[in-house]
Order: C-alpha cells, then sequence, then structure tokens
C-alpha cells in the first residue's frame, strides 16, 4: 500500500505564491503517475498537475504558466509551486499517487486566494 502526507497551503493575495508538498510512503516502488486535483464545495474534483513515473507532465489550462509540478524521487515526494495565484485557485487541493491497480489520495489542503 501507499501513503500519502500533504503539506503547505494556507491563505495568499492574489498574486502571492504558495508551494504543496506530498510524500509517499510505504509501496512506492509500484507508483506509476502522481497528481495534484483540486475541488471546490459542490464541484467535481478536477486535475491540475500529473506527472508519470516517465517524467511526463500535464496541467490543467488555466494553470499553465503559473503552477509547475516537481518530484524528489529521492525523497518520495512531488511538489506542487503556485505562483501568481488567483481568487478562482481557491479550493481544497489534493494529491493521488497511482499505483498498481489503484489511486490514492492524499487527506486535502485548502488553499485560500483572496483578491
Amino acid at each position: 500500500q501507499v501513503q500519502l502526507v500533504e503539506s503547505g497551503g494556507g491563505a495568499v493575495q492574489a498574486g502571492g505564491s504558495l508551494k504543496l508538498s506530498c510524500s509517499a510512503s510505504g509501496s512506492t516502488g509500484d507508483i506509476r503517475a502522481r497528481g495534484w486535483y483540486r475541488q471546490d464545495p459542490g464541484k467535481h474534483r478536477e486535475p491540475v498537475a500529473t506527472i508519470t513515473r516517465g517524467g511526463d507532465i500535464n496541467y490543467k489550462d488555466s494553470v499553465w504558466g503559473r503552477f509547475t509540478i516537481s518530484r524528489d524521487n529521492a525523497k518520495n515526494t512531488v511538489y506542487l509551486q503556485m505562483n501568481s495565484l488567483k481568487p478562482e485557485d481557491t479550493a481544497i487541493y489534493y494529491c493521488n499517487a497511482l499505483y498498481n491497480i489503484y489511486l490514492k489520495w492524499g487527506q486535502g489542503t485548502q488553499v485560500t486566494v483572496s483578491s
């Protein structure tokens, strides 16, 4: 099994930056892809950025050029650097890990951007 622990998040003003971290433990060698998703209350959870084991990266169109997903394989940690934050980026951010046939989610962390 894989366990995920998120950190980071918080409240910032528009234009500010935040960095989220997601550390994995357990069967990390089975992880095929990692990602960051976000969810507003009453809305579906949507992908923000994903990275595969091979290094392929995808971003949600609205965060392209502002957010950067990266990883430290030695620490089994994935990061989401968020710059030029906008009020519409406000949401609960979740990391996940795809391993074998399973999808594991982190506990979520709140990001609030005020105008």
